[in-house]
């Protein structure tokens, strides 16, 4: 079976997410758990190797966004799997506010650590192989800088604690409620 009747609207509802959302959201996770190590090691020094863990983090970040980019558009043509029927009205909500705030920051956190990387008036360009990914058109300034590093950071402790209540959540599921949840972002059908 691929999926089930949605109750209010009678479409077919997917019981997993598909692959291609699959490795993006797992893809993106991995490279998020990789770019925060990366910038603390970055950015407590100045030798060259703190210089090249710094760009690196810029990078990671630009891929992300991209990757984030393409994971919206994917998921505006592709069904969300439903919830289990257990779930309430209350749960659903929060599930999805989650989610819509996983993509928030999805793009707010590159965004905001690219415009930091613009707006310093000692620029140091985002080094990708042959090119450099180019500055955003906005002022140099420190303040806009400051403002933009505020952002990012904000946004670095928000996702840190979204990730765990995401884990935390899809954890419960799986070992106390025993539904389908963690199965829906999974290749096999049973996990």
């Amino acid at each position: 079976m691929t999926g089930m009747q949605d109750q209010l609207t009678g479409a077919l509802v997917p019981l997993r997410y598909t692959r291609v959302a699959f490795w993006l959201h797992w893809i993106i996770a991995a490279l998020i758990f990789v770019t925060i190590p990366l910038i603390k090691f970055g950015s407590a020094g100045e030798t060259a190797l703190h210089d090249t863990a710094t760009n690196a983090h810029k990078l990671i970040g630009i891929t992300i966004l991209l990757m984030t980019i393409v994971r919206i558009f994917w998921r505006l043509k592709h069904k969300a799997p439903s919830f289990p029927e257990t779930m309430t009205r209350a749960l659903r909500y929060a599930a999805r506010s989650v989610h819509t705030l996983f993509y928030v920051l999805l793009l707010v956190m590159p965004l905001s650590g690219w415009w930091m990387t613009s707006a310093f008036p000692k620029r140091h360009p985002i080094e990708a192989g042959l090119f450099n990914i180019p500055f955003l058109p906005i002022p140099v300034s420190m303040q806009s800088a400051g403002a933009a590093h505020t952002v990012h950071e904000i946004g670095g402790w928000l996702t840190i604690t979204l990730i765990i209540l995401h884990l935390a959540a899809a954890f419960r599921h799986h070992y106390c409620e025993h539904d389908n949840v963690l199965a829906r972002m999974s290749l096999w059908p049973k996990v």
